[in-house]
């Protein structure tokens, strides 16, 4: 990152952070290397001698990598949240340093605004990167077991709430920073309230839109009514009174294949869910509360500042 064109305080906070800055761009390209080789070699089956195809160790190693990325990529806000606030805020003001900017006709908003704002333009590029690097893997390996849109990990990496949580990771970092002024300290409560709001979103997220229902006579298997590729919210049977349960409530009458006894109450098969259809609409409204709670937490973060330090 070529701090020329950069002045005052963002090109202190560039130089101050040079090597971490620096590591960003390496990683992501490292990664879009790895990724774009193992996607070529997963597109070209090996077969034996008679021409039938064989285990396709290519393909199986792009699965690994796709796993572990699902596995790592949510917790990239907390590493960003932890690094605001501690060696970009809490370190400076724990060791006075900050105090040298101010002697630099710079003001104590415009030192936090140079922190949040390099903090936030990498952040912002860097997880946009991983993102189309993440689905250009994913893409190969898509619906297989654990990588389903919906799953935990690839949903957060394959979409702009990635980006909502980095800003909101570097927000809290802004806020925390100042408040606790100590740099390991800043860190841990940094990345567990940013822990605590993907945990919270992550369990209220299906409750944004409206789940689908479909309902079949009794004699279908309610799974079967799900179609490829959705969310399953919940299957079962209805009873005469409109009371769902279990898939397994309705006994066989024996000698007949699925047929209720006549003493069990059930006249159909549900199914709920999420069709693939509401993955960008669910994106969108989590990415807008995390985008409203940056604002309201960045708001807080520089009223603090200008109150300490008029």
């Amino acid at each position: 990152m070529s701090t020329l064109t950069l002045k005052g305080p963002y090109w202190v906070t560039v130089r101050q952070h040079r090597r971490v800055l620096w590591a960003v761009p390496a990683l992501v390209g490292l990664g879009l290397v790895v990724v774009v080789a193992l996607r070529v070699w997963s597109d070209y089956p090996t077969y034996d001698a008679l021409h039938r195809p064989i285990h396709e160790y290519g393909y199986d190693l792009l699965r690994s990598l796709m796993h572990s990325a699902s596995d790592t990529l949510p917790f990239l806000p907390l590493l960003v949240g932890a690094f605001v606030a501690g060696p970009m805020v809490a370190r400076e003001l724990e060791s006075g340093t900050w105090r040298l900017a101010l002697t630099q006709s710079t003001t104590a908003k415009a030192w936090l605004g140079s922190k949040v704002l390099v903090a936030a333009a990498v952040s912002v590029l860097g997880s946009l990167a991983l993102i189309g690097i993440y689905r250009l893997g994913w893409s190969r390996v898509t619906d297989t077991y654990s990588l389903y849109w919906y799953d935990r990990g690839v949903y957060e990496a394959t979409g702009p709430v990635l980006v909502g949580y980095c800003l909101l990771g570097v927000a809290f970092g802004a806020l925390v920073g100042q408040l606790i002024r100590r740099t390991l300290p800043a860190m841990a409560v940094t990345g567990i309230l940013t822990g605590l709001v993907l945990l919270i979103l992550g369990a209220l997220r299906w409750s944004f839109l409206p789940v689908v229902g479909v309902t079949a006579p009794y004699t279908v298997d309610a799974e079967s009514l799900l179609p490829p590729s959705s969310k399953r919210m919940g299957t079962g049977l209805v009873s005469t009174s409109g009371e769902r349960f279990s898939g397994y409530y309705c006994p066989p009458e024996p000698g007949t294949r699925g047929i209720c006894r006549d003493d069990v109450d059930v006249t159909a098969s549900y199914a709920d869910f999420h069709p693939a259809s509401h993955y960008w609409p669910t994106q969108l409204i989590e990415t807008s509360i995390l985008l409203a709670l940056a604002a309201a937490v960045f708001y807080a973060a520089f009223r603090l500042v200008q109150a300490r330090h008029p």
